[in-house]
């Protein structure tokens, strides 16, 4: 008999479990019959309208919280990321020491996208305005402290010390887990293990995941060094008070010297080539394949054997507009889409089970704490934040550096490098993919790694081929939080350069700051908040006044406090993506405290694994529930761990020593 599945979202976990349900292999016989097979049907509803490609165009560019903004929405020109930007390259190494989003990775290379990764540099020397002080990272010191009273000279060293003075609390550096599955170990026993004050109120032994992460910096730094930390990492999200065994860990993810990548094609083309393949694949296999957009999921309950679900429009997205049924459904969404699923049933009385309702599902799904962002994107006709030209620049972002990569060595090959040059740098630990900021100090790295003395021509080749724009940020206390710099990163030759710069990267209570900047003065508010669609809609044009305002504080930044917000030239295009708003209502999730975090991701991905008695194929995907909250990656590893332990398809990956989602110990 035929069987249908159906996928409600279109984003990351969404796209993923179609494809992953058309193109994965089987482990064993027993996944076979639930594989999908010519004659059976596979649903794809999506509540917005992504532009997947010519024959699925849409209003804005694929990926639900990823999203890739070109100016004026050209392709070829520069573009900027107003959503997920990046990700952390595995190496391909199966050890359980090895760093990095290996599904995420896999992906890329199995649907081809490899060629356009490129390193995503973060400064090593980032640029800083807290409390109306400019300083770069390498000028705070002793004798020029951060405006903060910290208790023991915590002022004297980057804002990032606070979170390793939280961290030893596990121990020393040593005693901290070293692996994914250990990590996991420690989410449920991880302590305090070394002795503290009586003053203080968390005491030793004490379990890290019953313990909020603002209230134990709070408890160890007091409230300037607490202050200090969240001024300066950039993050409000990261010190909110959120689970602190998970804390520990994530925010080591924040610290200078993560390597990331991205894509020069944009982030966004991840899921355009997913949805590509997708459409392949369905059509090779026999397979209806069927898309719905601008269509949302109003409930689901099991009956009977199956699965009963009604949907909504677009236009009317609070009433029924059809009901069907299923073999399987998967919730590709955030905790705030569901949340309006279970509220549609809530109230009412009705046939079958209500799985989303039962008391400890809710219980789970009130762990993944919501957490709103904002991301404000400017394109300029002048890379005026590095125009050291101009003598009112007083402080300019630190962005040069140099990295080789493998491209590099490529075309210095290609050049007439000579080949043992090449072939050390490319065995050097200390050389591929790590950025200097200093041209000399990357110039005696590479003679350290050659033994040998270069040519000034040949220093000159190497820098020009190495020289690298980081992408920032700079981090500020004021409203605007972080700024990231793209530059000009346009595909399409002999364009006029564009240069795009995220003046606005926050979240957390910051949102609502800009927020009201959406209408400005003697504007009243005609739409509800709660039916405001934008995430959907795409980036909208930013008002002159929130233009301003961006403005304002970027002078405050790159040219000093007292500076006017003329200092900053007029943009060619200004736009915002508010991720406050619905359906997300979210940029990004992350773990209560008083969970044991492992267990919610085992059983919330089958959710009726937490009603006695019950066994209901509705399955919850995403990254809000995942091992990697706030990454793709973690969208793709909670949809691979339901593939594999559900459906019989076989890993992606060796995940021997890389758990997709962290084993329980609780039954």
């Amino acid at each position: 008999m035929a069987k249908t599945y159906s996928i409600f979202g279109a984003g990351a976990s969404g796209l993923y479990t179609a494809w992953r349900l058309l193109d994965g292999k089987t482990a064993g016989e027993g996944g076979k019959a639930k594989q999908l097979a010519q004659g059976d049907t596979l649903e794809l509803y999506d509540w917005g309208k992504y532009d997947f490609s010519k024959e699925y165009p849409g209003s804005r560019a694929a990926g639900a919280r990823v999203c890739t903004w070109h100016y004026k929405d050209d392709k070829s020109s520069s573009y900027l990321e107003l959503g997920g930007m990046r990700y952390s390259d595995w190496n391909g190494d199966n050890s359980g020491t090895a760093g990095g989003h290996r599904v995420v990775t896999t992906v890329i290379k199995q649907l081809g996208l490899d060629q356009y990764a490129v390193p995503f540099n973060t400064s090593s020397n980032p640029l800083y305005y807290l409390r109306t002080k400019n300083m770069y990272l390498a000028s705070i010191t002793s004798a020029n402290p951060a405006p903060y009273h910290v208790d023991h000279y915590g002022a004297d060293d980057s804002p990032d010390t606070g979170f390793t003075t939280v961290e030893l609390l596990a121990g020393t550096a040593k005693n901290l887990p070293q692996t994914r599955a250990a990590w996991c170990e420690f989410y449920q026993d991880g302590s305090i293990a070394v002795d503290v004050p009586q003053s203080s109120v968390y005491q030793k032994g004490q379990l890290f995941k019953d313990i909020g992460y603002w209230n134990l910096m709070f408890d160890q730094l007091g409230s300037e060094g607490f202050g200090y930390v969240s001024d300066g990492n950039g993050y409000t999200s990261n010190v909110i008070n959120w689970n602190s065994a998970v804390a520990l860990q994530a925010n080591n993810e924040f610290t200078p010297g993560t390597e990331y990548k991205t894509l020069t094609t944009g982030y966004s083309s991840i899921f355009n080539a997913l949805f590509d393949a997708i459409v392949r694949l369905a059509k090779a296999k026999g397979v209806t394949f069927d898309y719905h957009p601008d269509t949302r999921l109003h409930s689901i309950l099991k009956v009977g054997d199956g699965i009963s679900y009604a949907v909504a429009t677009r236009k009317s997205p609070n009433k029924k507009a059809a009901t069907r049924t299923t073999n399987a459904a998967w919730l590709a969404m955030p905790r705030y889409a569901i949340d309006l699923v279970a509220q549609a049933t809530r109230y009412e009385d009705h046939q079958g089970l209500d799985v989303l309702n039962h008391e400890k599902v809710q219980l789970y799904l009130e762990s993944a704490i919501m957490q709103p962002s904002y991301k404000v994107g400017m394109f300029f006709d002048q890379e005026w934040w590095t125009d050291t030209t101009n003598s009112a620049l007083q402080y300019p972002a630190p962005i040069l550096s140099y990295e080789v990569t493998l491209r590099v060595l490529d075309a210095l090959a290609k050049a007439g490098f000579p080949a043992a040059y090449v072939a050390a740098m490319k065995n050097s630990a200390v050389i591929v993919e790590t950025p200097y900021a200093s041209a000399s100090d990357f110039i005696h790295a590479v003679e350290h790694a050659i033994q040998e003395r270069l040519t000034v021509k040949q220093e000159e080749q190497l820098l020009a081929a190495a020289k690298r724009n980081s992408i920032g940020p700079s981090v500020t206390d004021t409203p605007i939080r972080q700024v990231v710099y793209f530059g000009n990163n346009a595909r399409g030759e002999g364009q006029k350069p564009v240069f795009g710069l995220l003046a606005s990267y926050d979240d957390e209570m910051y949102t609502s700051f800009w927020q009201d900047l959406e209408l400005g003065p003697d504007r009243e508010r005609k739409i509800p908040i709660s039916d405001d669609m934008q995430p959907l809609d795409g980036p909208r044009e930013a008002p002159p006044i929130m233009v301003k305002m961006l403005r304002a504080q970027l002078a405050a930044v790159h040219f000093g406090p007292q500076s006017d917000y003329t200092a900053v030239p007029e943009p060619l295009e200004t736009r915002y993506m508010d991720w406050s708003l619905p359906p997300f209502n979210a940029g990004y999730h992350a773990y209560a405290s008083h969970y044991n975090v492992c267990d919610v991701q085992q059983k919330i991905r089958k959710p009726s694994q937490l009603i006695d008695g019950a066994d209901a194929d509705i399955f919850i995907v995403g990254e809000a529930y995942s091992n990697d909250q706030a990454w793709v990656e973690g969208a793709f590893c909670t949809a691979e761990s339901v593939l594999n332990d559900f459906f019989g398809v076989a890993p992606i990956i060796d995940n021997a020593n890389y758990p997709f989602i962290c084993p329980s110990r609780t039954k």
